[in-house]
């Protein structure tokens, strides 16, 4: 198999390897003095998720954790992230690709003791699939690598079509010349070269049915768009893929969401990370992303601003906020990043109006309309919000 094995991912088993080795060997050598093997990694708490004013990214604070093998409420924990750390080595050394699913199983099984008192003891090294998972999120902080540089693979979510040229493996491929279709994201979008790219922007679309009109239209044909759709909530790959074509290629990144709550909480995951993964935002968020919309302010107006749908589309189009909706929206307005005076105004009429819009809406007035005249509209006078 390891003939047919590019020379990007060969270096990249090299890197993974070395870091595993210069990490675990140290609990080898805790060992031979005759210490308590101990591993030290930052909490992955929420008390211990800060958000960074000055850089604009969720970060973990400076708290530590030991996890120790003669501590009864670490010894388990202890000994899963030893486990995974040896069966992902073992992955990197056999040249293979495995799934976080995967990784799950090859884990998976019951360890029979005998105790002193002679009674047969069974200990499960992980129960469900969250466990695994966990560990893993826990070798990467320790390690500081992503899982997919470690060449752990996931399901392919995001979505990526316009004038770009990106070696992946050994193929050029061609993001212009996708047909119908899209190139889809892969799991290890650090790998991706990027070889030539013609664009002025890149568009984040949170919903794959609107990416997939606009692309039929050949809207990124005709703006120079990098078009990218998440498909709902963002998965790493897409979220790391949008980062570096804003960091290494100096684009500027737009993103367009329903205006709801959740919609509004996709953004904020593209621009400055998530709480679950705030160890990785400096990879996997992008600061400078602005939102584009849909916003209240585009529905209902505001100040000198005029509504971009008339009062009778509003009635038509509008759907009812839901209560789990305005709580989302109450948890947003917590939120550090969502406190500024735009974000203030957009919660207060949502709270206020108990209403929210699908992108869809906007197509209700013609396709046309949300390809020439509101997208470009907003990116031309700076309507949006940073």
């Amino acid at each position: 198999m390891a003939e047919f094995v590019d020379r990007v991912d060969v270096e990249a088993r090299k890197r993974a390897l070395k870091v595993f080795r210069e990490k675990f060997m140290q609990i080898l050598r805790q060992i031979e003095r005759g210490e308590n093997p101990t591993l030290v990694l930052p909490k992955r708490t929420l008390q211990n998720t800060i958000y960074d004013e000055r850089r604009r990214l969720l970060l973990l604070g400076p708290e530590k954790l030991r996890r120790s093998f003669f501590d009864l409420h670490e010894a388990r924990k202890f000994m899963q992230t030893l486990l995974m750390a040896r069966i992902i080595y073992e992955a990197l050394e056999r040249d293979e690709y495995p799934t976080i699913r995967d990784l799950y199983y090859r884990g998976k099984h019951t360890i029979v003791v005998q105790g002193l008192d002679g009674r047969r003891y069974e200990e499960n090294t992980w129960d469900e699939q969250r466990e695994s998972d966990s560990v893993i999120r826990d070798i990467e902080v320790l390690t500081g690598l992503l899982r997919e540089e470690m060449l752990i693979l996931s399901k392919e979510k995001g979505k990526v079509v316009g004038y770009m040229k990106i070696r992946s493996g050994n193929d050029v491929i061609d993001l212009s010349k996708m047909g119908h279709g899209a190139y889809a994201i892969e799991p290890t979008p650090d790998l991706i070269e990027f070889i030539d790219v013609d664009a002025e922007y890149v568009l984040v679309i949170e919903k794959d049915a609107v990416f997939q009109q606009l692309h039929r239209i050949g809207f990124w044909r005709k703006h120079k768009v990098i078009l990218i759709t998440s498909a709902g909530q963002p998965d790493r790959a897409t979220r790391r893929f949008v980062r570096r074509l804003s960091e290494e290629l100096k684009l500027p990144v737009y993103v367009l969401t329903d205006a709801d709550p959740y919609g509004w909480y996709i953004y904020s995951v593209f621009k400055i990370g998530s709480i679950t993964l705030s160890y990785e935002s400096e990879r996997l968020a992008t600061p400078d992303a602005k939102f584009l919309g849909v916003s209240m302010t585009d529905i209902f107006g505001y100040g000198s601003k005029k509504p971009y749908l008339s009062e009778q589309e509003r009635r038509n189009f509008i759907i009812r906020a839901t209560d789990k909706d305005i709580k989302r929206a109450q948890e947003l307005m917590n939120y550090h990043w969502f406190r500024t005076p735009k974000w203030k105004v957009e919660l207060d009429i949502f709270l206020k109006k108990r209403a929210k819009l699908e992108i869809e809406a906007l197509t209700s007035k013609g396709l046309r309309f949300l390809a020439d005249r509101y997208i470009p509209e907003k990116i031309q006078t700076g309507d949006w919000i940073d």
